[in-house]
């Protein structure tokens, strides 16, 4: 008796063939399938991890923010308390000044006032104020007999001199003043200028 072939429609080689080399497409699929699922999972935990890196440095960098607000915060009060409290420390120094001058002028208004102890308690007072002064960085400014320098000396007056050089500091009506360097305020001087009728004056004529 004969064997039915599988697929009537088949010659026998391409039965031969089909049974020695089975259908695989399904079990490709099923692996392909498998690596995609795999390949999902990885950028899935890949993308967590990233993500928490992102929250972490994002964390970090609103701590640094409001770390920062605070510093500028803290500077700027601090700044505030030093423009109204900067001269504290000088005040308590210059309150005893003020204490003296105060003592010193009750015992001028006596009968009994010592003339001679009350220049000698002013003198004490002007070094106590000097003191202050250099101590504080403030430079008085006094440039007589020195030449006229018009960065920090303002001429009142123009006299002529024989005894001083052209351009030199005769007499110091007010005293000038630096802080650190810094002109506060000029010293008022009266400045020499050559006579009118000086050897080089005649030669000039001449």
């Amino acid at each position: 008796m004969s064997k039915k072939k599988a697929n009537p429609e088949m010659s026998d080689s391409e039965e031969s063939e089909s049974l020695d080399n089975p259908q695989t497409d399904g079990n490709e699929d099923t692996v392909e399938m498998e690596i995609d699922v795999k390949s999902f999972e990885a950028l899935q935990a890949q993308l967590a991890e990233t993500e928490a890196k992102a929250q972490e440095n994002l964390d970090k960098a609103v701590r640094a923010q409001a770390e920062l607000e605070n510093v500028r915060r803290r500077s700027q009060r601090d700044l505030e308390n030093a423009h109204k409290y900067g001269l504290e420390k000088f005040l308590q120094d210059l309150l005893p000044i003020q204490d003296s001058l105060e003592m010193g002028l009750e015992a001028a208004k006596q009968e009994s006032a010592d003339v001679g102890k009350l220049i000698e308690g002013s003198e004490l007072i002007l070094k106590m104020l000097a003191d202050l002064l250099d101590k504080n960085g403030i430079e008085s400014i006094h440039p007589l007999g020195e030449p006229f320098d018009p960065e920090h000396h303002q001429a009142m007056s123009l006299l002529e001199s024989h005894e001083h050089e052209p351009n030199t500091v005769m007499t110091v009506m007010q005293k000038g003043y630096k802080l650190n360097d810094r002109l506060v305020r000029p010293a008022m001087v009266t400045v020499s200028k050559e006579p009118a009728n000086s050897e080089n004056n005649v030669d000039e004529k001449a």
